[in-house]
């Protein structure tokens, strides 16, 4: 047995104990500290190279101290190891390759040793107390936390949340609102990641998921699931907006979210420094959702494209700059709580746009298909915009449209699939005078007009496709998504959609699952190069 060193038994087990409250950290885990403390300085003391071990007795303050050796035949590490005459004095059932234990005399800490030793336990302290911290707020994301404002430095605001801190950096505070040290604060915990310096717990009071957990603890239909909030989106300190829908039919979703008198939304305005929110009716209806998503606009009419995720608005002249709203912040926030991009146009500006583009297209069947005017007027009026869909339209169809006979429905599909073709030829040479190779029209999705296009960004070859990622092959513009979720004011949109770039083949509407297709249908030669490679080294 090793020998008890000669401590203060009741001293230290009071010292564990006061450690593990204060910090509350598991008392194991300071007795371990101090166990450790102690190996360091007994090392110091009898050498580093010794294996040397305490145990501190977490009931009795007993403690004691030995050090490791191995019983070998031969000595060569005179710290570690013994020879079996010695071992078998220390314990006479000690054989070749067992470890035994070599009791050591107590030793009294010096003041170099109990200021080491204390270094030891308050780091092994620190670290139980940070995971400790990470482990109770990991799991916690999403969830509403109230703290006392410890410190601001460098504009981000240190929040004491009672057993770790939390910080609001700059771009997630309400703008203009002033931090005191001192003052209890409400955030949201975006995040909490494990760092070497302690968790960082990263707050929010800037993010929409804040309003609404400051909703759900106002309204009790919310806290309850009576009332959902399907959508939100914020301005911070200035403006949002919340789309609410109600799962029992009697209870109105807005009224109950206004609360009497406006005192449950008063509640968390002024939580959010004064910011304004609309509530609005949700709908499954995307067009009645727009509608009611731009108030306090008057929408005249909502047009949908779901394939781009865009939203043409019109308004009466009188309601654009209403619906636009203060530097497009009325539209912007719509756009965020749809999740689609919206064009907001006056009836006359819609008017100009619809005869554009009838006339375009009237005069594309017209030379196309080589009709008359009136019958080209006539397809436009019809629905068609594009010769694949008079070639690729059923027969009879066609035939049904008024004026026409399945005569003349089979002579213009027969013009529509010529004009195609042409259309095609002319890519194609377009496309071998580029010198984009052969090997590329094989590539499955690709038309003769998107080769033209790769061969103009230079990309002619195999490999030059193969060389692609998938977003540079079809990512569409960057001011298209970026209007999509809000950052570009819409007046300006059209000024820049021909500045910024997307991907090569971006204009074309191609989905990641063509895109990978073709990528992966490029990159098929390397590996088939590889394979026969390998057959040529094994032969």
């Amino acid at each position: 047995m090793a020998s008890p060193i000669s401590a203060n038994r009741a001293e230290l087990l009071a010292i564990a104990n006061s450690v593990a409250t204060e910090k509350m950290i598991d008392k194991a885990i300071v007795i371990e500290a101090m166990e450790e403390a102690i190996q360091k300085s007994a090392r110091n003391r009898y050498g580093a190279e010794n294996d040397i071990r305490a145990k501190l007795d977490p009931r009795t303050g007993d403690l004691r101290l030995w050090r490791v050796v191995e019983v070998v035949e031969e000595v060569e590490d005179y710290f570690k190891q013994v020879d079996l005459k010695a071992a078998q004095k220390l314990q006479a059932d000690a054989k070749l390759g067992d470890f035994i234990v070599d009791p050591l005399p107590p030793v009294d800490l010096g003041r170099i040793d109990a200021q080491s030793a204390k270094q030891v336990i308050f780091q092994k302290v620190r670290d139980a107390e940070r995971e400790r911290q990470y482990e109770e707020f990991k799991d916690r994301a999403g969830e509403l936390v109230t703290g006392v404002i410890k410190s601001v430095e460098f504009g981000h605001v240190i929040v004491n949340l009672g057993r770790a801190e939390g910080v609001i950096r700059r771009d997630q505070q309400i703008p203009r609102e002033v931090a005191r040290v001192g003052e209890r604060v409400r955030a949201l915990i975006m995040k909490v990641e494990r760092q070497n310096r302690g968790p960082q717990i990263f707050l929010s009071r800037a993010h929409p998921e804040f309003m609404k957990k400051l909703f759900a603890q106002e309204v009790p239909e919310i806290y309850d699931n009576i009332i959902e909030i399907k959508a939100a989106a914020r301005d911070p300190g200035s403006r949002a907006k919340i789309g609410v829908i109600s799962r029992d039919s009697s209870i109105d979703p807005v009224g109950a979210c206004v609360g009497m008198k406006g005192s449950r939304v008063q509640a968390v305005v002024q939580e959010m420094q004064g910011e304004k929110i609309d509530i609005i009716p949700w709908s499954e209806d995307t067009a009645t959702f727009v509608v009611n998503a731009l108030q306090p606009a008057t929408v005249s009419r909502v047009v949908i494209d779901e394939e781009e995720s865009r939203i043409e608005v019109v308004v009466p002249d009188d309601q654009l700059s209403l619906a636009i709203g203060r530097r497009g912040q009325n539209v912007r926030l719509a756009s965020q709580l749809t999740g689609s991009q919206i064009d907001i146009l006056t009836e006359a500006e819609a008017s100009e746009k619809r005869q554009k583009e009838f006339a375009e297209r009237s005069k594309m069947f017209e030379e196309e298909l080589d009709v008359d005017e009136t019958l080209s007027q006539l397809l436009v009026a019809e629905g068609f915009s594009e010769l694949e869909e008079v070639a690729y339209i059923e027969l009879a169809e066609l035939a049904t449209i008024e004026g026409f006979d399945e005569e003349l429905a089979e002579e213009l599909q027969s013009r529509a699939a010529e004009a195609l073709e042409r259309r095609e030829e002319a890519s194609r040479e377009q496309r071998r005078a580029l010198g984009v190779e052969d090997a590329l029209a094989e590539m499955p999705h690709l038309t003769e007009a998107m080769l033209v296009t790769l061969g103009k960004a230079g990309i002619k070859t195999l490999d030059d496709l193969a060389d692609l990622a998938t977003d540079e092959l079809i990512a569409k513009k960057r001011t298209e998504q970026r209007r999509r979720d809000g950052a570009v004011p819409l007046r300006r949109e059209r000024s820049e959609r021909s500045e910024d770039k997307g991907g090569v083949l971006g204009e074309y509407g191609l989905s990641e699952e063509q895109g990978n297709e073709i990528i992966m249908a490029a990159r098929a030669h390397w590996f088939e190069d590889e394979e026969a490679a390998d057959a040529d080294s094994s032969q």
